[in-house]
């Protein structure tokens, strides 16, 4: 890191306090907010520590979270110690090893049966230390639907919507936001998929969790079987949404009269609505946070939503739209590249 960093100065200071001699932390990554990550050595342990400028990404929710979960049973990292004023986290090291890593054809359906194990007791976290989670309400849903028109239809595209173009984006999301409000509520990661999964010690462990709410039953779910980053056969998904279904049946997520049909609707337009939103911030990461990596996952995530509102009548119109206004200008990039 550089010296003229004054956030790395600051964090080296604190580390080497806590630990009464020098340390020097070594930058793993960045994520997709303004924090970074590094890994610290003392002696024969190692540890995470995160650096989350306070104004932009305040700390407290990942650490009232880290021990909600942790008493539900999770395997999350362990807060060590905590610097408030500057958003320091000193946690255990649960490493590096990325459930994608360890996907393929033979082992998906494997892994995966056991991250959606997990759901239930995260769906049993609605509270912290400091109360209950935000309501993942239609409001909390219209804005993250909006990030999609601002950020990639507008900014990025820089499109002018016809009057009928606004009236069949307006429909989709109405429906989309019925859709998110109507199911069940339960405690949710919010960010769940296989970059956010580690494999420890042959368990799997969380990360990442400090956005979590109280929210739709299927979210977690869909975040995980459709996955902004690799997508599975229909056949594997199919498998493993039935799977689910039964887990929300068995621990009384769901009620047991209702369908399978009607949890099949709320996970695909749930899905739908996660990967509009998904699609505006990869383009708000490019344009605001000169993160251009994500560009790349857009087409994934548009195609996703054209092949889902093709099943349900009422989204046909925002799908083929989509399809002909939006998806095209980001196959064309792909294919400049």
């Amino acid at each position: 890191m550089s010296l003229s960093d004054t956030r790395f100065i600051l964090l080296s200071k604190w580390l080497s306090q806590h630990f009464n001699t020098d340390i020097t932390p070594t930058l793993i990554c960045g994520d997709a907010s303004f924090r970074r990550y590094f890994r610290v050595q003392h002696l024969a342990n190692t540890y995470i520590v995160s650096d989350s400028p306070v104004e932009l990404v305040p700390i407290a929710p990942f650490i009232e979270l880290a021990a909600a979960y942790a008493q539900s049973g999770l395997k999350v990292p362990e807060v060590i110690a905590q610097d408030d004023i500057n958003g320091f986290v000193l946690q255990s090291d649960l490493g590096d090893e990325q459930l994608i890593t360890r996907l393929n054809d033979q082992s998906v359906i494997d892994f995966y049966q056991q991250a959606l194990g997990l759901l239930p007791q995260v769906a049993q976290v609605k509270s912290t230390i400091k109360g209950d989670l935000p309501q993942y309400d239609a409001a909390f849903v219209q804005r993250e639907l909006a990030i999609f028109t601002e950020w990639l239809l507008s900014k990025h595209l820089q499109l002018t919507l016809s009057e009928d173009e606004h009236g069949i984006i307006e429909n989709a999301f109405g429906v989309l936001t019925a859709n998110a409000i109507e199911q069940p509520s339960v405690g949710m990661h919010r960010d769940f998929h296989c970059r956010n999964i580690l494999i420890n010690q042959q368990q799997l462990a969380l990360i990442d969790f400090q956005d979590a709410v109280i929210g739709p039953v299927t979210y977690d779910a869909v975040s995980l079987l459709r996955d902004c980053y690799v997508r599975w056969p229909d056949a594997v998904v199919n498998q493993l949404q039935m799977d689910h279904f039964n887990l929300c049946i068995q621990h009384g997520l769901i009620d047991d009269g209702v369908s399978f049909s009607q949890y099949q609707r709320w996970f695909d337009l749930m899905g739908m609505q996660r990967h509009i939103k998904a699609a505006g911030i990869f383009v708000r990461l490019n344009l605001r946070d000169g993160k251009a990596g994500y560009l790349k996952d857009i087409p994934l995530t548009l195609s996703y939503i054209v092949d889902i509102a093709a099943l349900y009548p009422e989204l046909q119109d925002f799908g083929q739209w989509l399809q002909q206004k939006v998806l095209t200008h980001f196959t064309a990039d792909a294919t400049d590249q």
